[in-house]
């Protein structure tokens, strides 16, 4: 008597691990949260950020720089301190000007007007690429920076026997906001809230107490300035100040350094995105604007001046707080603040950083899985790197602040030139538009005022440091032309690989016989209606001829960073796949094979494969699974890292499901 495979009855499945979790599983979940479903309604407004907490998320790397921008240039002045007024006018003026500029290239750019995306379409790709690698590499140092700086104001309270622990401490912080960031962006940002709300609080405070407390001594104050820039006029001459006062504008330019992040973050904030994040900036640059100004007018009416050991603010914080009944722990209620928004402002670059890796991601500039979302709709892998070059820089500089704020200082306003200079080219060639003059002062201006603060910085900074970023700017930039370049050849080989099949002879006049699920069905996992694809349906009947009756091709709609604008977008990815599907059972129909389709949607592809395949198998109980899978003539690391290995994941999953899975190989040479 003959057996038939469906009488052979299955192994029996393993007890380990079916009634609860794993423990590694549930430390994950309790630190990463439960999966969330993309195709849930709402879920986009759910994750998306309102205008204050994108604010609190995005704005705090600009106001934590207000420990230290004013601060060093106001220091650069040195004796001649009548400048401060006109300092402080000036530079509150660059960032609301700058600001415009940027909400200017949030309408250009609905889904997001970084640095990068606005180089790339408006002065081309190579442009682009250079502007968003010192993008990856400043939001970089922006974690480290902050991080270390928050680590020195921290340990400055505490005794110096525990200064030991402090590079632990930075450590244990970064590993905190990269756990955070995994979970999510608004669970990131809602954490961090409390902490920017008591430094406005605190700050404001010091602001309005110095100015109004001091208001009877504006006219003295007017005086001395007015006989001060005579003196120094007549010391110095017009263009020796005008040289310091550019100088102290220059080497101020940190306060400027987080305005950008908010066009990087466009795709975080909630519908209406474009008036989101214009809001957004209207927060931001009114509050960097007022406290930077105000900063430097404390110091210009308190007479501070540099100490030892000890941050200008501090001295204002001490100065205004005399004699109050709980000054002392005013004080050091507003420089915790200050300390910890520090943290914060590492935050603006977990949450802009990735952003960019997506980006260059989807445009094949970096290997394509920084582009992924993961199971909580965050860009996982690029949180992760971006933590890891964190780490590095930290460990290699020992957190030393001074170190990390020369590297860290120029590449902002390359990618601020950059993104004025297409902005300007843009509006030049729109010869008939609506307020084209006014566009072009704006970038004209703005540009002027970035290319200047760059070479200052350059020609002051270059031998303290500033050639270690731009040599790691320039060494990732070249590592991006020979990824690109890869991915070139690669789809070069593909696209003959596709017109070489398209001489198939089919048979569309033929109707094939009924799909029948009792009889042997190969189930092939497709991506996209391509070469691949169709080599390895015609592999499968190549290797086994005459064996199996039916098809079953099966299409997950990825998500991913580049499509994850809204439920409109989840609905067009689904029909992608249905068409995709439609595609290959009308390939399958000219070969004379009967064929159905499945779809899926999700941002994890092995998992959503693995799902789709089991269902496949209960519905066809004789189903061999089969996918397509690149083969490099001489693989390295560097193909395992630039190409998915998705499809052994897959077969892997199913091996232990008790199912078989063929891999087809496409050789690339």
């Amino acid at each position: 008597m003959s057996i038939r495979p469906e009488d052979i009855p299955a192994p029996p499945e393993p007890e380990i691990g079916d009634q609860t979790a794993p423990p590694v599983e549930k430390v994950r979940r309790l630190i990463v949260g439960k999966p969330r479903d993309i195709a849930q309604k709402g879920i986009f407004e759910h994750i998306s950020l309102i205008p204050f907490l994108a604010w609190v998320g995005l704005g705090a790397d600009g106001l934590s720089s207000l420990s230290y921008g004013p601060q060093e240039a106001f220091a650069t002045l040195g004796s001649h301190t009548y400048l401060a007024i006109a300092l402080a006018a000036v530079m509150a003026g660059t960032v609301m000007l700058i600001s415009l500029a940027y909400s200017r290239i949030i309408e250009e750019f609905p889904h997001g007007g970084g640095g990068y995306l606005v180089a790339s379409k408006l002065l081309g790709p190579s442009a682009g690429v250079v502007s968003g690698a010192a993008l990856v590499v400043d939001y970089i140092l922006t974690v480290t920076v902050s991080i270390a700086a928050a680590g020195d104001a921290l340990y400055s309270f505490l005794p110096a026997a525990w200064h030991d622990w402090k590079l632990t401490s930075e450590i244990f912080f970064i590993a905190g906001l990269t756990a955070v960031n995994i979970r999510g962006v608004r669970e990131s940002v809602l954490a961090l809230t409390p902490i920017f709300v008591l430094f406005l609080v605190t700050h404001l405070v010091l602001v309005a107490v110095a100015l109004t407390t001091h208001a009877f001594e504006f006219p003295q104050v007017v005086s001395e300035v007015k006989g001060g820039f005579h003196t120094g006029l007549s010391a110095l001459g017009w263009g020796g100040m005008l040289l310091l006062f550019a100088h102290a504008y220059s080497l101020g330019g940190g306060t400027y350094t987080g305005i950008e992040a908010v066009s990087n973050g466009v795709p975080l904030m909630r519908e209406p995105r474009v008036k989101t994040a214009n809001r957004t900036m209207i927060y931001m640059a009114g509050s960097l604007a007022f406290f930077a100004a105000g900063l430097l007018l404390c110091y210009l009416l308190l007479d501070v001046v540099p100490v030892e050991g000890k941050t200008m603010n501090a001295s204002v914080l001490e100065k205004i707080s005399e004699g109050w009944a709980w000054g002392g722990a005013f004080v050091v209620v507003a420089l915790f603040s200050e300390a910890v928004l520090l943290i914060v402002a590492a935050q603006a670059g977990f949450l802009a950083g990735p952003q960019v890796l997506a980006n260059m991601a989807i445009d094949s500039w970096v290997p394509h899985r920084f582009s992924a979302i993961s199971e909580r709709l965050t860009t996982m892998n690029g949180v992760l790197i971006l933590s890891l070059a964190s780490l590095g820089a930290l460990l290699y500089t020992h957190g030393d602040v001074s170190h990390l704020v020369v590297m860290y200082s120029i590449n902002v306003f390359l990618t601020f030139s950059l993104s004025m200079l297409g902005m300007l080219l843009l509006w030049w060639k729109r010869k008939k538009r609506v307020h084209r003059k006014r566009r072009l002062i704006l970038f004209s201006l703005t540009l002027f005022l970035c290319l200047t603060i760059l070479a200052i910085t350059v020609y002051e900074k270059f031998g303290h440091g500033g050639w270690i970023t731009l040599a790691v700017t320039g060494g990732f930039v070249a590592l991006c032309f020979i990824i690109r370049r890869h991915y070139n050849q690669v789809y070069s080989k593909l696209g003959k690989l596709e017109e070489t099949l398209r001489d198939i002879p089919l048979q569309h006049d033929t109707e094939p016989p009924p799909f029948d699920p009792k009889k042997p069905t190969a189930a092939v996992l497709v991506g996209s209606y391509s070469g691949l694809g169709i080599h390895t349906v015609l592999g499968i009947f190549r290797a086994f001829p005459k064996h199996f009756h039916n098809l079953v091709f099966m299409s997950i709609g990825v998500v991913d960073s580049g499509e994850m604008k809204g439920e409109e977008a989840i609905e067009l990815i689904q029909e992608r796949a249905k068409k995709t599907v439609e595609q290959y059972i009308a390939f399958a129909k000219g070969l004379g094979v009967p064929a159905v389709g499945r779809t899926s949607l999700g941002t994890d592809v092995v998992a959503e494969a693995e799902k789709i395949c089991l269902d496949v198998a209960e519905e066809c109980p004789r189903t061999t699974f089969f996918a397509g899978q690149l083969i490099f003539q001489r693989e390295n690391w560097f193909h395992r890292f630039l190409h998915n290995e998705t499809a052994f994941s897959i077969q892997k999953r199913l091996q232990w499901d008790g199912k078989t899975m063929v891999i087809m190989p496409v050789r690339v040479r």
